[in-house]
């Protein structure tokens, strides 16, 4: 009808008309071309919206969502989700359609209809009934709905409770967990049925760390006291050593940026596997760190052995203080806190006291720091009255080093809370003379107005509009974070106010970057606004748009990303190299050669920067990030901002927020291990074990697999010296040669008189390799074509891209509670009598590999055959002389 109709006119006037069906039938078949004609359709916005205030007009809910879908298209979501509530039934809230998805993805509102229409439905959609819980703060109502769930008796509906769970903890809020922990039945004298909910080591393999280990703990009346719990075994590290060798080479050691910067991509690459090969290798070259550097190689320690919650502190113990003793070094002892921090970042609760007692035993700066960075990701968003008050003490003591750090950890404490911290936090910041804790607090104030959208319009106001440059680039944070993945109209216009006319340069490139936060759920939008920025003038605001297209792009393998961050790679200004090289690495992670051909293209380029000794130190720096973040979590991570369903995670968004510092202060480059979200599928059982069973990617393998391992780089040939030749050796290989090509000669000579006078004829040596060459090609003929699809078995690495490709076979044993194509899924058991093939199980081997890890999907056998396959012992001899 739209292709038929040029103009929504005739309609428009039968509204008008005084005939009630008259009336209907304009209304229906308005919104039928709403979405083609709604400007036309906006200059009678009146008179539709008089009909549905006309309470005898029977078809008023008709008018009202004609209404709602004309102010979505004016941009005007407020009034659109007044009129879509008005609606009533006909805003179908399972309408696959953006007007809805926007809708409900921005207002609260709309979550409290959506719990009651999912509590209506003849069986209740208790997942989205808990996300909805969840975002109204509603824990209480999850509580319920776990303990009715667990309790019922039934083992599907105990599935459902372990779902429910295991979502909840992806979204990564960890003060709605404890809420809802504190809610639950506890256990008594005798065996009940208690539900516990620990944001534990369940978190862990979903909150970016490169393991899927687990422990999330839940009983029902079929368990009594018995817990279920899962631990799963890191995912094989396949990050390439010898790309770090590489990097370890050509880095010369007098240069400190790229030696700190080498360490960093070390922790990025083996985020969460526990493989610390590399340093163990190395540890004479390590040893060359001093000062922040060796802070910052203790710290990589905690990225490296990320979300390994039981053994953080252990493993940690031969760097932390020791009790007042004394010996260590602080900087040390500071990296080991911050460790520490970065290991429980968000799943804080069993290692935030020993933090709080060792921030307040310590008056060394360095150590204050660590501690302070440490304490805010243990606690994040827990707004904890009594940390707060033991960051603000070290805050007023008035240290720059250990300042700046508390400035930032009072804002990851209190994420999202928009409490009155932050006025506080204003007010020192204008009475300080440190620009290092001016800049703290400006960060951290931004973090506390986090996902408040117009509730922080008035701090906004007052940061921008402050003389202070860095308290406007606090500012420009606090409108990123305030409408983080809005995409928010109001907030995009201000920030390109901003970022054209600041007449600072530090605010007009975080203005640029912040767009990067407001569009991550839309990022194919974010090329298309600072396509022109990235052709500025000013290096600055290039940069800003560089690392905006990374942060919002991140993971997608967006083809238009890459093209604009293409040519940023060459810009004439170093810092811009270094930042699109670390975007474009974001950008591409986990995307591979046989989907876009210019992921090859940026690898090799990377190499080339790296090995060339005349590239610039900024460049190099960011080469060597960049490497580290494409094969982070041992190539078995992405970059994630949402969640699967599709709302924010928090801990994630703000690790990327800090990351982003590190302009300023190189250590907080390890935040961005706080966005890493693991490539994986892994089903589980009632048991919560992984059994074995297949399923379909319905896709060339080709497209996901791993980037093939790199060769030693042709650079060593011209780098090795030539071999000292005698002449004497010399004359004695050619004599040789010699000898044998007339020995050669005599035996054909011999071999054709024997066979006769035909054998041979017309036969030369050329003839010979014709006959070779005759016998090989077949086995080139015999070359398949690549297959159109791969079974994956359970569990497996499934990429992002590839999760739409992903399909359960229809004589599967086993079928998702939930349809999800990654992350942790339960599984019902259709043949619950038959025994079950487990893919994971706990053996002694996996614990004592030096990585600690096995492969994903791989049989626990793995290891046993790594062991067959250790060489023998010589058979016994006697030695005589």
């Amino acid at each position: 009808m739209a292709t038929m109709v040029s103009s929504a006119g005739g309609l428009l006037a039968m509204l008008n008309e005084s005939h009630p069906s008259l009336k209907l039938h304009a209304l229906s078949n308005l919104l039928s071309l709403v979405d083609y004609f709604w400007p036309e359709i906006s200059t009678s916005v009146p008179v539709i919206e008089s009909l549905y205030e006309d309470e005898e007009f029977e078809q008023r809910q008709l008018a009202a969502l004609l209404v709602s879908k004309v102010f979505y298209y004016l941009g005007e979501l407020n009034d659109s989700l007044f009129y879509a509530l008005g609606a009533g039934p006909l805003f179908d809230v399972s309408e696959d359609s953006d007007y809805v998805h926007t809708l409900l993805g921005h207002f609260v509102k709309v979550l409290r209809l959506l719990v009651k229409v999912y509590q209506n439905l003849p069986s209740p959609d208790y997942i989205s009934i808990c996300q909805c819980l969840m975002f109204l703060d509603g824990h209480q109502g999850v509580a319920s709905i776990l303990e009715k769930l667990t309790r019922s008796g039934n083992k599907d509906e105990a599935l459902l409770a372990f779902q429910i769970s295991f979502d909840l903890v992806e979204n990564e809020n960890q003060a709605f967990l404890l809420k809802v922990r504190d809610h639950l039945s506890q256990p008594k004298s005798r065996p009940s049925e208690p539900v516990q909910l620990q944001p534990t080591e369940a978190e862990s393999a979903q909150n970016g760390s490169g393991t899927a280990a687990g422990d999330v703990q839940m009983s029902d009346s079929s368990h009594a006291s018995d817990a279920n719990a899962i631990e799963i075994d890191p995912s094989e590290a396949m990050s390439d050593l010898l790309i770090l060798k590489t990097i370890k080479q050509s880095v010369e050691m007098r240069n400190s940026v790229c030696h700190s910067a080498t360490i960093y991509a070390n922790a990025i690459m083996h985020a969460g596997t526990t493989v610390d090969t590399f340093l163990r290798e190395n540890l004479d070259w390590l040893s060359r760190a001093t000062n922040w550097a060796k802070f910052s190689a203790t710290a990589g320690l905690g990225v490296i052995h990320r979300g390994h919650l039981q053994q953080g502190r252990s493993l940690m113990a031969p760097y932390l203080p020791q009790g007042g003793a004394g010996g260590g070094s602080p900087y040390s002892e500071g990296g080991a806190l911050y460790a520490l921090g970065l290991i429980h970042a968000n799943h804080g609760e069993g290692i935030k006291q020993f933090l709080r007692d060792s921030l307040r035993n310590t008056n060394v700066e360095v150590i204050q720091h660590g501690a302070c960075l440490g304490l805010g990701l243990a606690a994040l968003g827990t707004a904890d009255e009594e940390i707060y008050d033991d960051i603000k003490s070290v805050l007023y003591t008035d240290s720059a080093v250990a300042g700046e750090a508390a400035g930032i950890s009072m804002g990851l404490l209190m994420v999202g809370t928009a409490s009155e911290k932050a006025s506080e936090m204003l007010i020192y910041a204008h009475e300080t003379q440190h620009e290092k804790i001016i800049r703290g607090l400006a960060l951290g104030i931004a973090l506390t107005v986090y996902g408040r959208e117009e509730e922080a319009d008035t701090l906004i106001e007052q940061m921008t509009r402050d003389q202070d440059p860095i308290l406007r680039y606090g500012g420009m944070y606090a409108l990123a974070l305030a409408y983080r993945g809005t995409a928010n109209n109001k907030a995009i216009r201000q920030l390109l106010h901003f970022a054209v006319s600041d007449v600072n340069d530090d605010v007009r490139r975080t203005a640029v970057l912040a767009l990067g936060f407001v569009l991550y759920s839309e990022p194919e939008q974010t090329p298309r606004i600072v396509s022109l920025l990235s052709e500025s003038y000013n290096p600055h605001v290039r940069y800003g748009a560089a690392l905006a297209v990374g942060i919002s792009c991140a993971g997608t393998g967006l083809s238009e990303a890459i093209s604009l961050l293409e040519p940023l790679t060459s810009d004439v200004v170093d810092f811009v190299r270094q930042g699109a090289l670390i975007a474009m690495a974001m950008v591409i992670v986990q995307t591979s050669e046989a989907s876009d051909s210019r992921v090859g293209t940026f690898r090799r380029q990377l190499e080339k920067i790296i090995l060339d000794k005349h590239e610039d130190t900024m460049s190099k720096m960011g080469a060597i990030l960049a490497s580290g973040i494409l094969d982070a979590g041992g190539r078995n991570v992405t970059i994630r901002l949402l969640s699967k369903t599709k709302h924010d995670k928090v801990t994630a968004v703000v690790g990327l927020a800090v990351f982003s510092q590190f302009w300023y202060w190189y250590p907080l480059i390890y935040f961005v291990s706080l966005s890493f979200s693991p490539t994986a599928f892994i089903g589980l059982n009632y048991d919560l074990k992984v059994p074995r069973f297949e399923f379909l990617s319905n896709a060339k393998p080709s497209l996901f697999e791993y980037p093939k391992p790199t060769t030693v780089p042709t650079a060593t040939s011209t780098v090795k010296l030539p071999t000292a030749v005698l002449s004497i050796s010399a004359k004695a290989k050619t004599r040789a040669k010699k000898e044998a090509e007339q020995k050669a000669i005599a035996e054909k000579s011999a071999t054709e008189s024997s066979a006769g006078p035909n054998t041979g004829k017309g036969k030369s040596p050329n003839d010979k390799e014709g006959d070779s060459m005759q016998v090989d090609s077949p086995t080139e003929k015999k070359t398949e074509p690549e297959p159109s699809f791969e079974i994956l078995t359970n569990p497996a690495r499934v990429v992002p891209a590839q999760e739409k490709f992903i399909k359960f076979m229809e004589d599967s044993r086993y079928v998702p509670v939930k349809s999800a194509p990654s992350g942790f899924v339960l599984l019902r058991d259709l043949c619950p009598t038959e025994p079950e093939v487990l893919s994971l199980t706990d053996t002694p081997s996996s614990t004592a590999s030096p990585a600690g890890n096995t492969t994903a999907g791989q049989h626990s056998s793995a290891s046993a055959m790594a062991v067959d396959e250790e060489p023998q012992p010589p058979q016994p001899f006697e030695y005589s002389t």
